[in-house]
């Protein structure tokens, strides 16, 4: 049917595919917000229905149902029946059914369903999955194949979706999606405006709204003063904790010469406020927190989040609003703030692209100092190199001391830093069997290898590095013997060098007496 799949949609495709044959049966897909999710389960429908099955696509929302079975229909021709309200799918001829969660979880309404009714289960934004709700559906038909769908989970999203998803079928990050010109550039400001938040309480792991809003009721109107210099030719989305916080703000915005809107759960005209600044009647759009999910304006080209969060999930979703491709948009717009918190790290722009803490609080200092826009790649890039110099400076340090305790084995995080695998020093194990120590089998493997298995605590990490050993002796890569060796003589990143040029460089150091030989300075030597 009509939809061409891009490359990476179609190796999510056979990744999910893969996942389910090797018998897996809960998998998860990853997809930046605006990379097309939908296309993707709906082409993954299409070959479920093809084989025979009955699917099942739940959502927590109306709006993300209906966007579901017409995203369906248009990419593969497949009708699709409802389960919601008075609706249902049971008698339907249709295989594939969209349904709502609330409607489906009640007792009544379940036990009309066989348990193996449903063959595939899809589950729309699965950070919702492990709500109670989601979990009596998915016990009543336990023999389904399950794919989770979500944008850029954090750590701790994906840590609690391992409880219930085995493995990750296929992960696009937003950094590759930006790079291959799928979605807009991202340049975060950090606006100099202190924001306190140390008054605010926590509700269900994130910060609570009502508090919020009370803590920020004093800075609106300097807010508004900022967004003046930076927002004035720009279609700009703002996220607000409170419906009376959005209203008040839309007002301030107002007054400052802005055409600023506002929507609400409970607005009787949200469609034709929405079209209509869509079309540009308004530059400002207000809301709290209603148009995280299922909403699409592309020409939005700046994000302001006056909701602070904790939750990298709801973070993306927000920013996620403003990331897709519009004719004249070279670059989206994050405007950030200087909020002071003392309990909770903060997803800040760095949230949305580093995988490593240590990295994501760097790039935070750095854009706090920048005082302009900054492109959010570059300021990785710029962040991790820093980390990096201030890792190989504390390893430098290490090395000395391993010296003087002369070390058969290489410690691991000397291994990372000298083959530069950064993937490696910033792993965080996500599934169950990640997060159990590392089994004695891998610390014999380790050890063989060469490398110190007591600073690794878990299984997850052991597998990585041994998968990485098993790779970089299939190319002919040095091992941490060789690196162990020449490193402790002040060679440079031995990580990086062919087997065979160690090998000669230990066997010229050998035939010398075990010195260095004349006319090589193994600080600036590089593997020729």
């Amino acid at each position: 049917m009509g939809m061409e799949l891009r490359d990476y949609q179609k190796e999510a495709k056979e990744s999910i595919f893969a996942e389910w044959e090797k018998g897996i049966k809960r998998t998860l897909l990853v997809l930046p917000t605006g990379c097309g999710k939908t296309i993707v389960f709906a082409k993954v429908t299409e070959e479920c229905v093809r084989g025979g099955d009955r699917v099942l696509i739940l959502a927590h929302r109306g709006e993300l149902l209906d966007q579901a079975a017409d995203k369906i229909q248009k990419a593969t021709g497949l009708g699709c029946a409802t389960e919601k309200a008075e609706q249902t799918c049971i008698g339907s001829w249709f295989r594939i059914t969209v349904g709502s969660v609330q409607s489906l979880m009640r007792e009544k309404r379940l036990s009309q369903f066989p348990e193996g009714y449903f063959h595939t289960i899809i589950i729309d934004e699965a950070h919702h999955c492990l709500s109670d709700s989601y979990q009596r559906v998915l016990e009543h038909f336990r023999g389904a194949k399950v794919l989770g769908v979500t944008a850029t989970p954090d750590r701790g999203d994906m840590r609690n979706l391992g409880e219930f998803f085995e493995s990750l079928a296929y992960e696009y990050t937003l950094p590759k999606a930006i790079k291959s010109g799928y979605l807009s550039p991202i340049r975060a400001l950090t606006v100099p405006l202190k924001l306190d938040l140390t008054g605010v309480g926590i509700q269900a792991g994130d910060f609570k709204a009502g508090d919020i809003g009370t803590a920020l009721d004093p800075y609106l109107y300097q807010i508004a003063d900022e967004m003046v210099k930076y927002c004035m030719d720009r279609k700009t989305v703002v996220f607000l904790p409170l419906v009376k916080t959005s209203q008040k703000f839309r007002n301030i915005l107002n007054e400052r010469g802005f055409r600023a809107a506002e929507v609400n759960g409970d607005s009787a005209d949200r469609t034709e406020v929405l079209e209509a600044f869509d079309r540009g009647d308004y530059n400002v759009l207000c809301n709290s927190m209603l148009l995280t999910e299922g909403w699409d304006c592309p020409s939005v080209d700046c994000i302001v989040v006056l909701r602070p969060t904790n939750v990298r999930s709801l973070y993306s979703q927000m920013v996620g609003r403003g990331t897709r491709l519009y004719p004249g948009k070279d670059h989206l717009l994050l405007l950030d703030f200087l909020w002071h918190t003392e309990r909770h790290e903060l997803c800040h722009p760095a949230s949305l692209i580093c995988q490593d803490e240590e990295v994501a609080r760097q790039m935070t200092t750095n854009i706090e100092e920048a005082g302009m826009p900054v492109d959010i790649e570059a300021a990785e890039k710029q962040a991790a190199e820093d980390v990096v110099a201030q890792r190989e400076e504390a390893l430098a340090k290490q090395l000395e001391e391993m010296k003087r305790r002369k070390k058969k084995l290489v410690d691991p995080l000397q291994f990372e830093m000298s083959i530069q695998a950064e993937d490696l020093s910033g792993y965080v194990p996500a599934f169950g069997w990640e997060m159990a120590p590392p089994s004695d089998k891998q610390k014999s493997t380790l050890e063989k290898l060469g490398i110190l298995p007591d600073e690794i605590d878990n299984a997850g990490k052991a597998a990585k590095l041994l998968d990485r050993l098993d790779k970089r002796r299939m190319e002919g890569l040095t091992t941490p013997k060789q690196i162990r060796f020449l490193e402790g003589r002040g060679f440079q990143h031995v990580g990086t060098w062919q087997f065979d040029t160690a090998r000669k460089m230990i066997d010229r150091i050998a035939a010398n007496g075990w010195r260095i030989p004349q006319g090589i300075n193994p600080q600036e030597y590089r593997e020729a």
